[in-house]
């Protein structure tokens, strides 16, 4: 529109440019316009060439870090921080798999699980990356509902996360408390892996209250896990976008102990973690978000 007024007021004005001047200029700018078109378009269209995996407990982390050889990077993160960063190349893509660490604050030396640590440990990551992140996969074990189709070994990809047990009932406060937040879409991976998908839903605590009960049934949540919505908040400050990869370890609404089930079923779920995770860096490496 501008292109043409300023044409028409030449043509009109005295003294002005030449037919081939304007002409050089018309077709000057439509090129400039074109190559902005292209760069936008690339732009949306930009491959995934950089993956993190946030994993919380080394136990669920070191099969699939062995796996990729990937090695550990000592100066990635601060001094003080129980963090661990390990790193290589798979698929033509960067990777970074970051764990937790163990606990040297209350000298317990447990893995560093629930929101807190997780929430911490991706924003130092994308901190760092500066920008360059494609993807955060938050890959790890979850408790599933049965009346949700989930069984023990189920591989489930996060549509979106929220939390059950941040309980403030002050009107404006309450959509902070469930924080809700959708994950990337998957629909493609999901069918490669034969994979379940649906909302997980976070706390801090392995079980549950009965007003965590109704809070998880209220976010219709299919899995339940300590860290998915701390990392995807993490993620949505850094504007990067994220999934979560979890396999099933124990029944929620069932009628073992959580504890119990967990325990039993670790070691299983983290093989099958190791299984699925290099389907997933596979998949994902070198596809637009949109092909995921």
């Amino acid at each position: 529109y501008y292109i043409i007024i300023f044409v028409t007021n030449m043509f009109q004005s005295k003294g002005s440019a030449s037919f081939k001047q304007i002409c050089l200029i018309v077709i000057l700018f439509f090129k400039l316009s074109s190559t902005l078109c292209i760069d936008a378009n690339t732009m949306e269209t930009s491959t995934i060439k950089n993956v993190v995996i946030a994993i919380a407990m080394k136990a669920e982390a070191e099969p699939f870090i062995n796996h990729l050889k990937l090695s550990c990077d000592e100066t990635f993160f601060p001094k003080k921080s129980p963090f661990e960063a390990f790193r290589g190349q798979y698929e033509n893509c960067d990777v970074t798999v970051v764990t937790n660490g163990k606990d040297n604050v209350y000298g317990t030396g447990v893995d560093n699980v629930g929101t807190v640590p997780a929430a911490l440990a991706t924003y130092l990551t994308l901190d760092k990356l500066d920008g360059k992140a494609d993807l955060v996969i938050n890959a790890g074990t979850c408790g599933g509902f049965q009346r949700k189709g989930a069984a023990i070994g189920d591989v489930f990809l996060t549509s979106a996360v929220a939390n059950h047990d941040r309980r403030i009932v002050i009107p404006d406060f309450v959509p902070y408390g469930i924080g809700k937040l959708d994950s990337a879409s998957v629909t493609n991976l999901a069918n490669k892996l034969g994979a379940k998908t649906g909302i997980c839903t976070t706390s801090n605590s392995l079980d549950y209250n009965e007003d965590d009960a109704k809070n998880m049934e209220e976010n219709d949540a299919s899995v339940k896990d300590m860290e998915a919505a701390a990392i995807a908040w993490s993620c949505k400050i850094h504007d990067t976008p994220y999934v979560g990869v979890k396999v099933v370890t124990d029944i929620v609404d069932g009628d073992r102990p959580t504890q119990d089930e967990f325990l039993e079923n670790l070691g299983t779920a983290a093989k099958s973690l190791q299984n699925a995770l290099p389907e997933v860096i596979q998949h994902v490496c070198g596809r637009t978000h949109e092909e995921l």
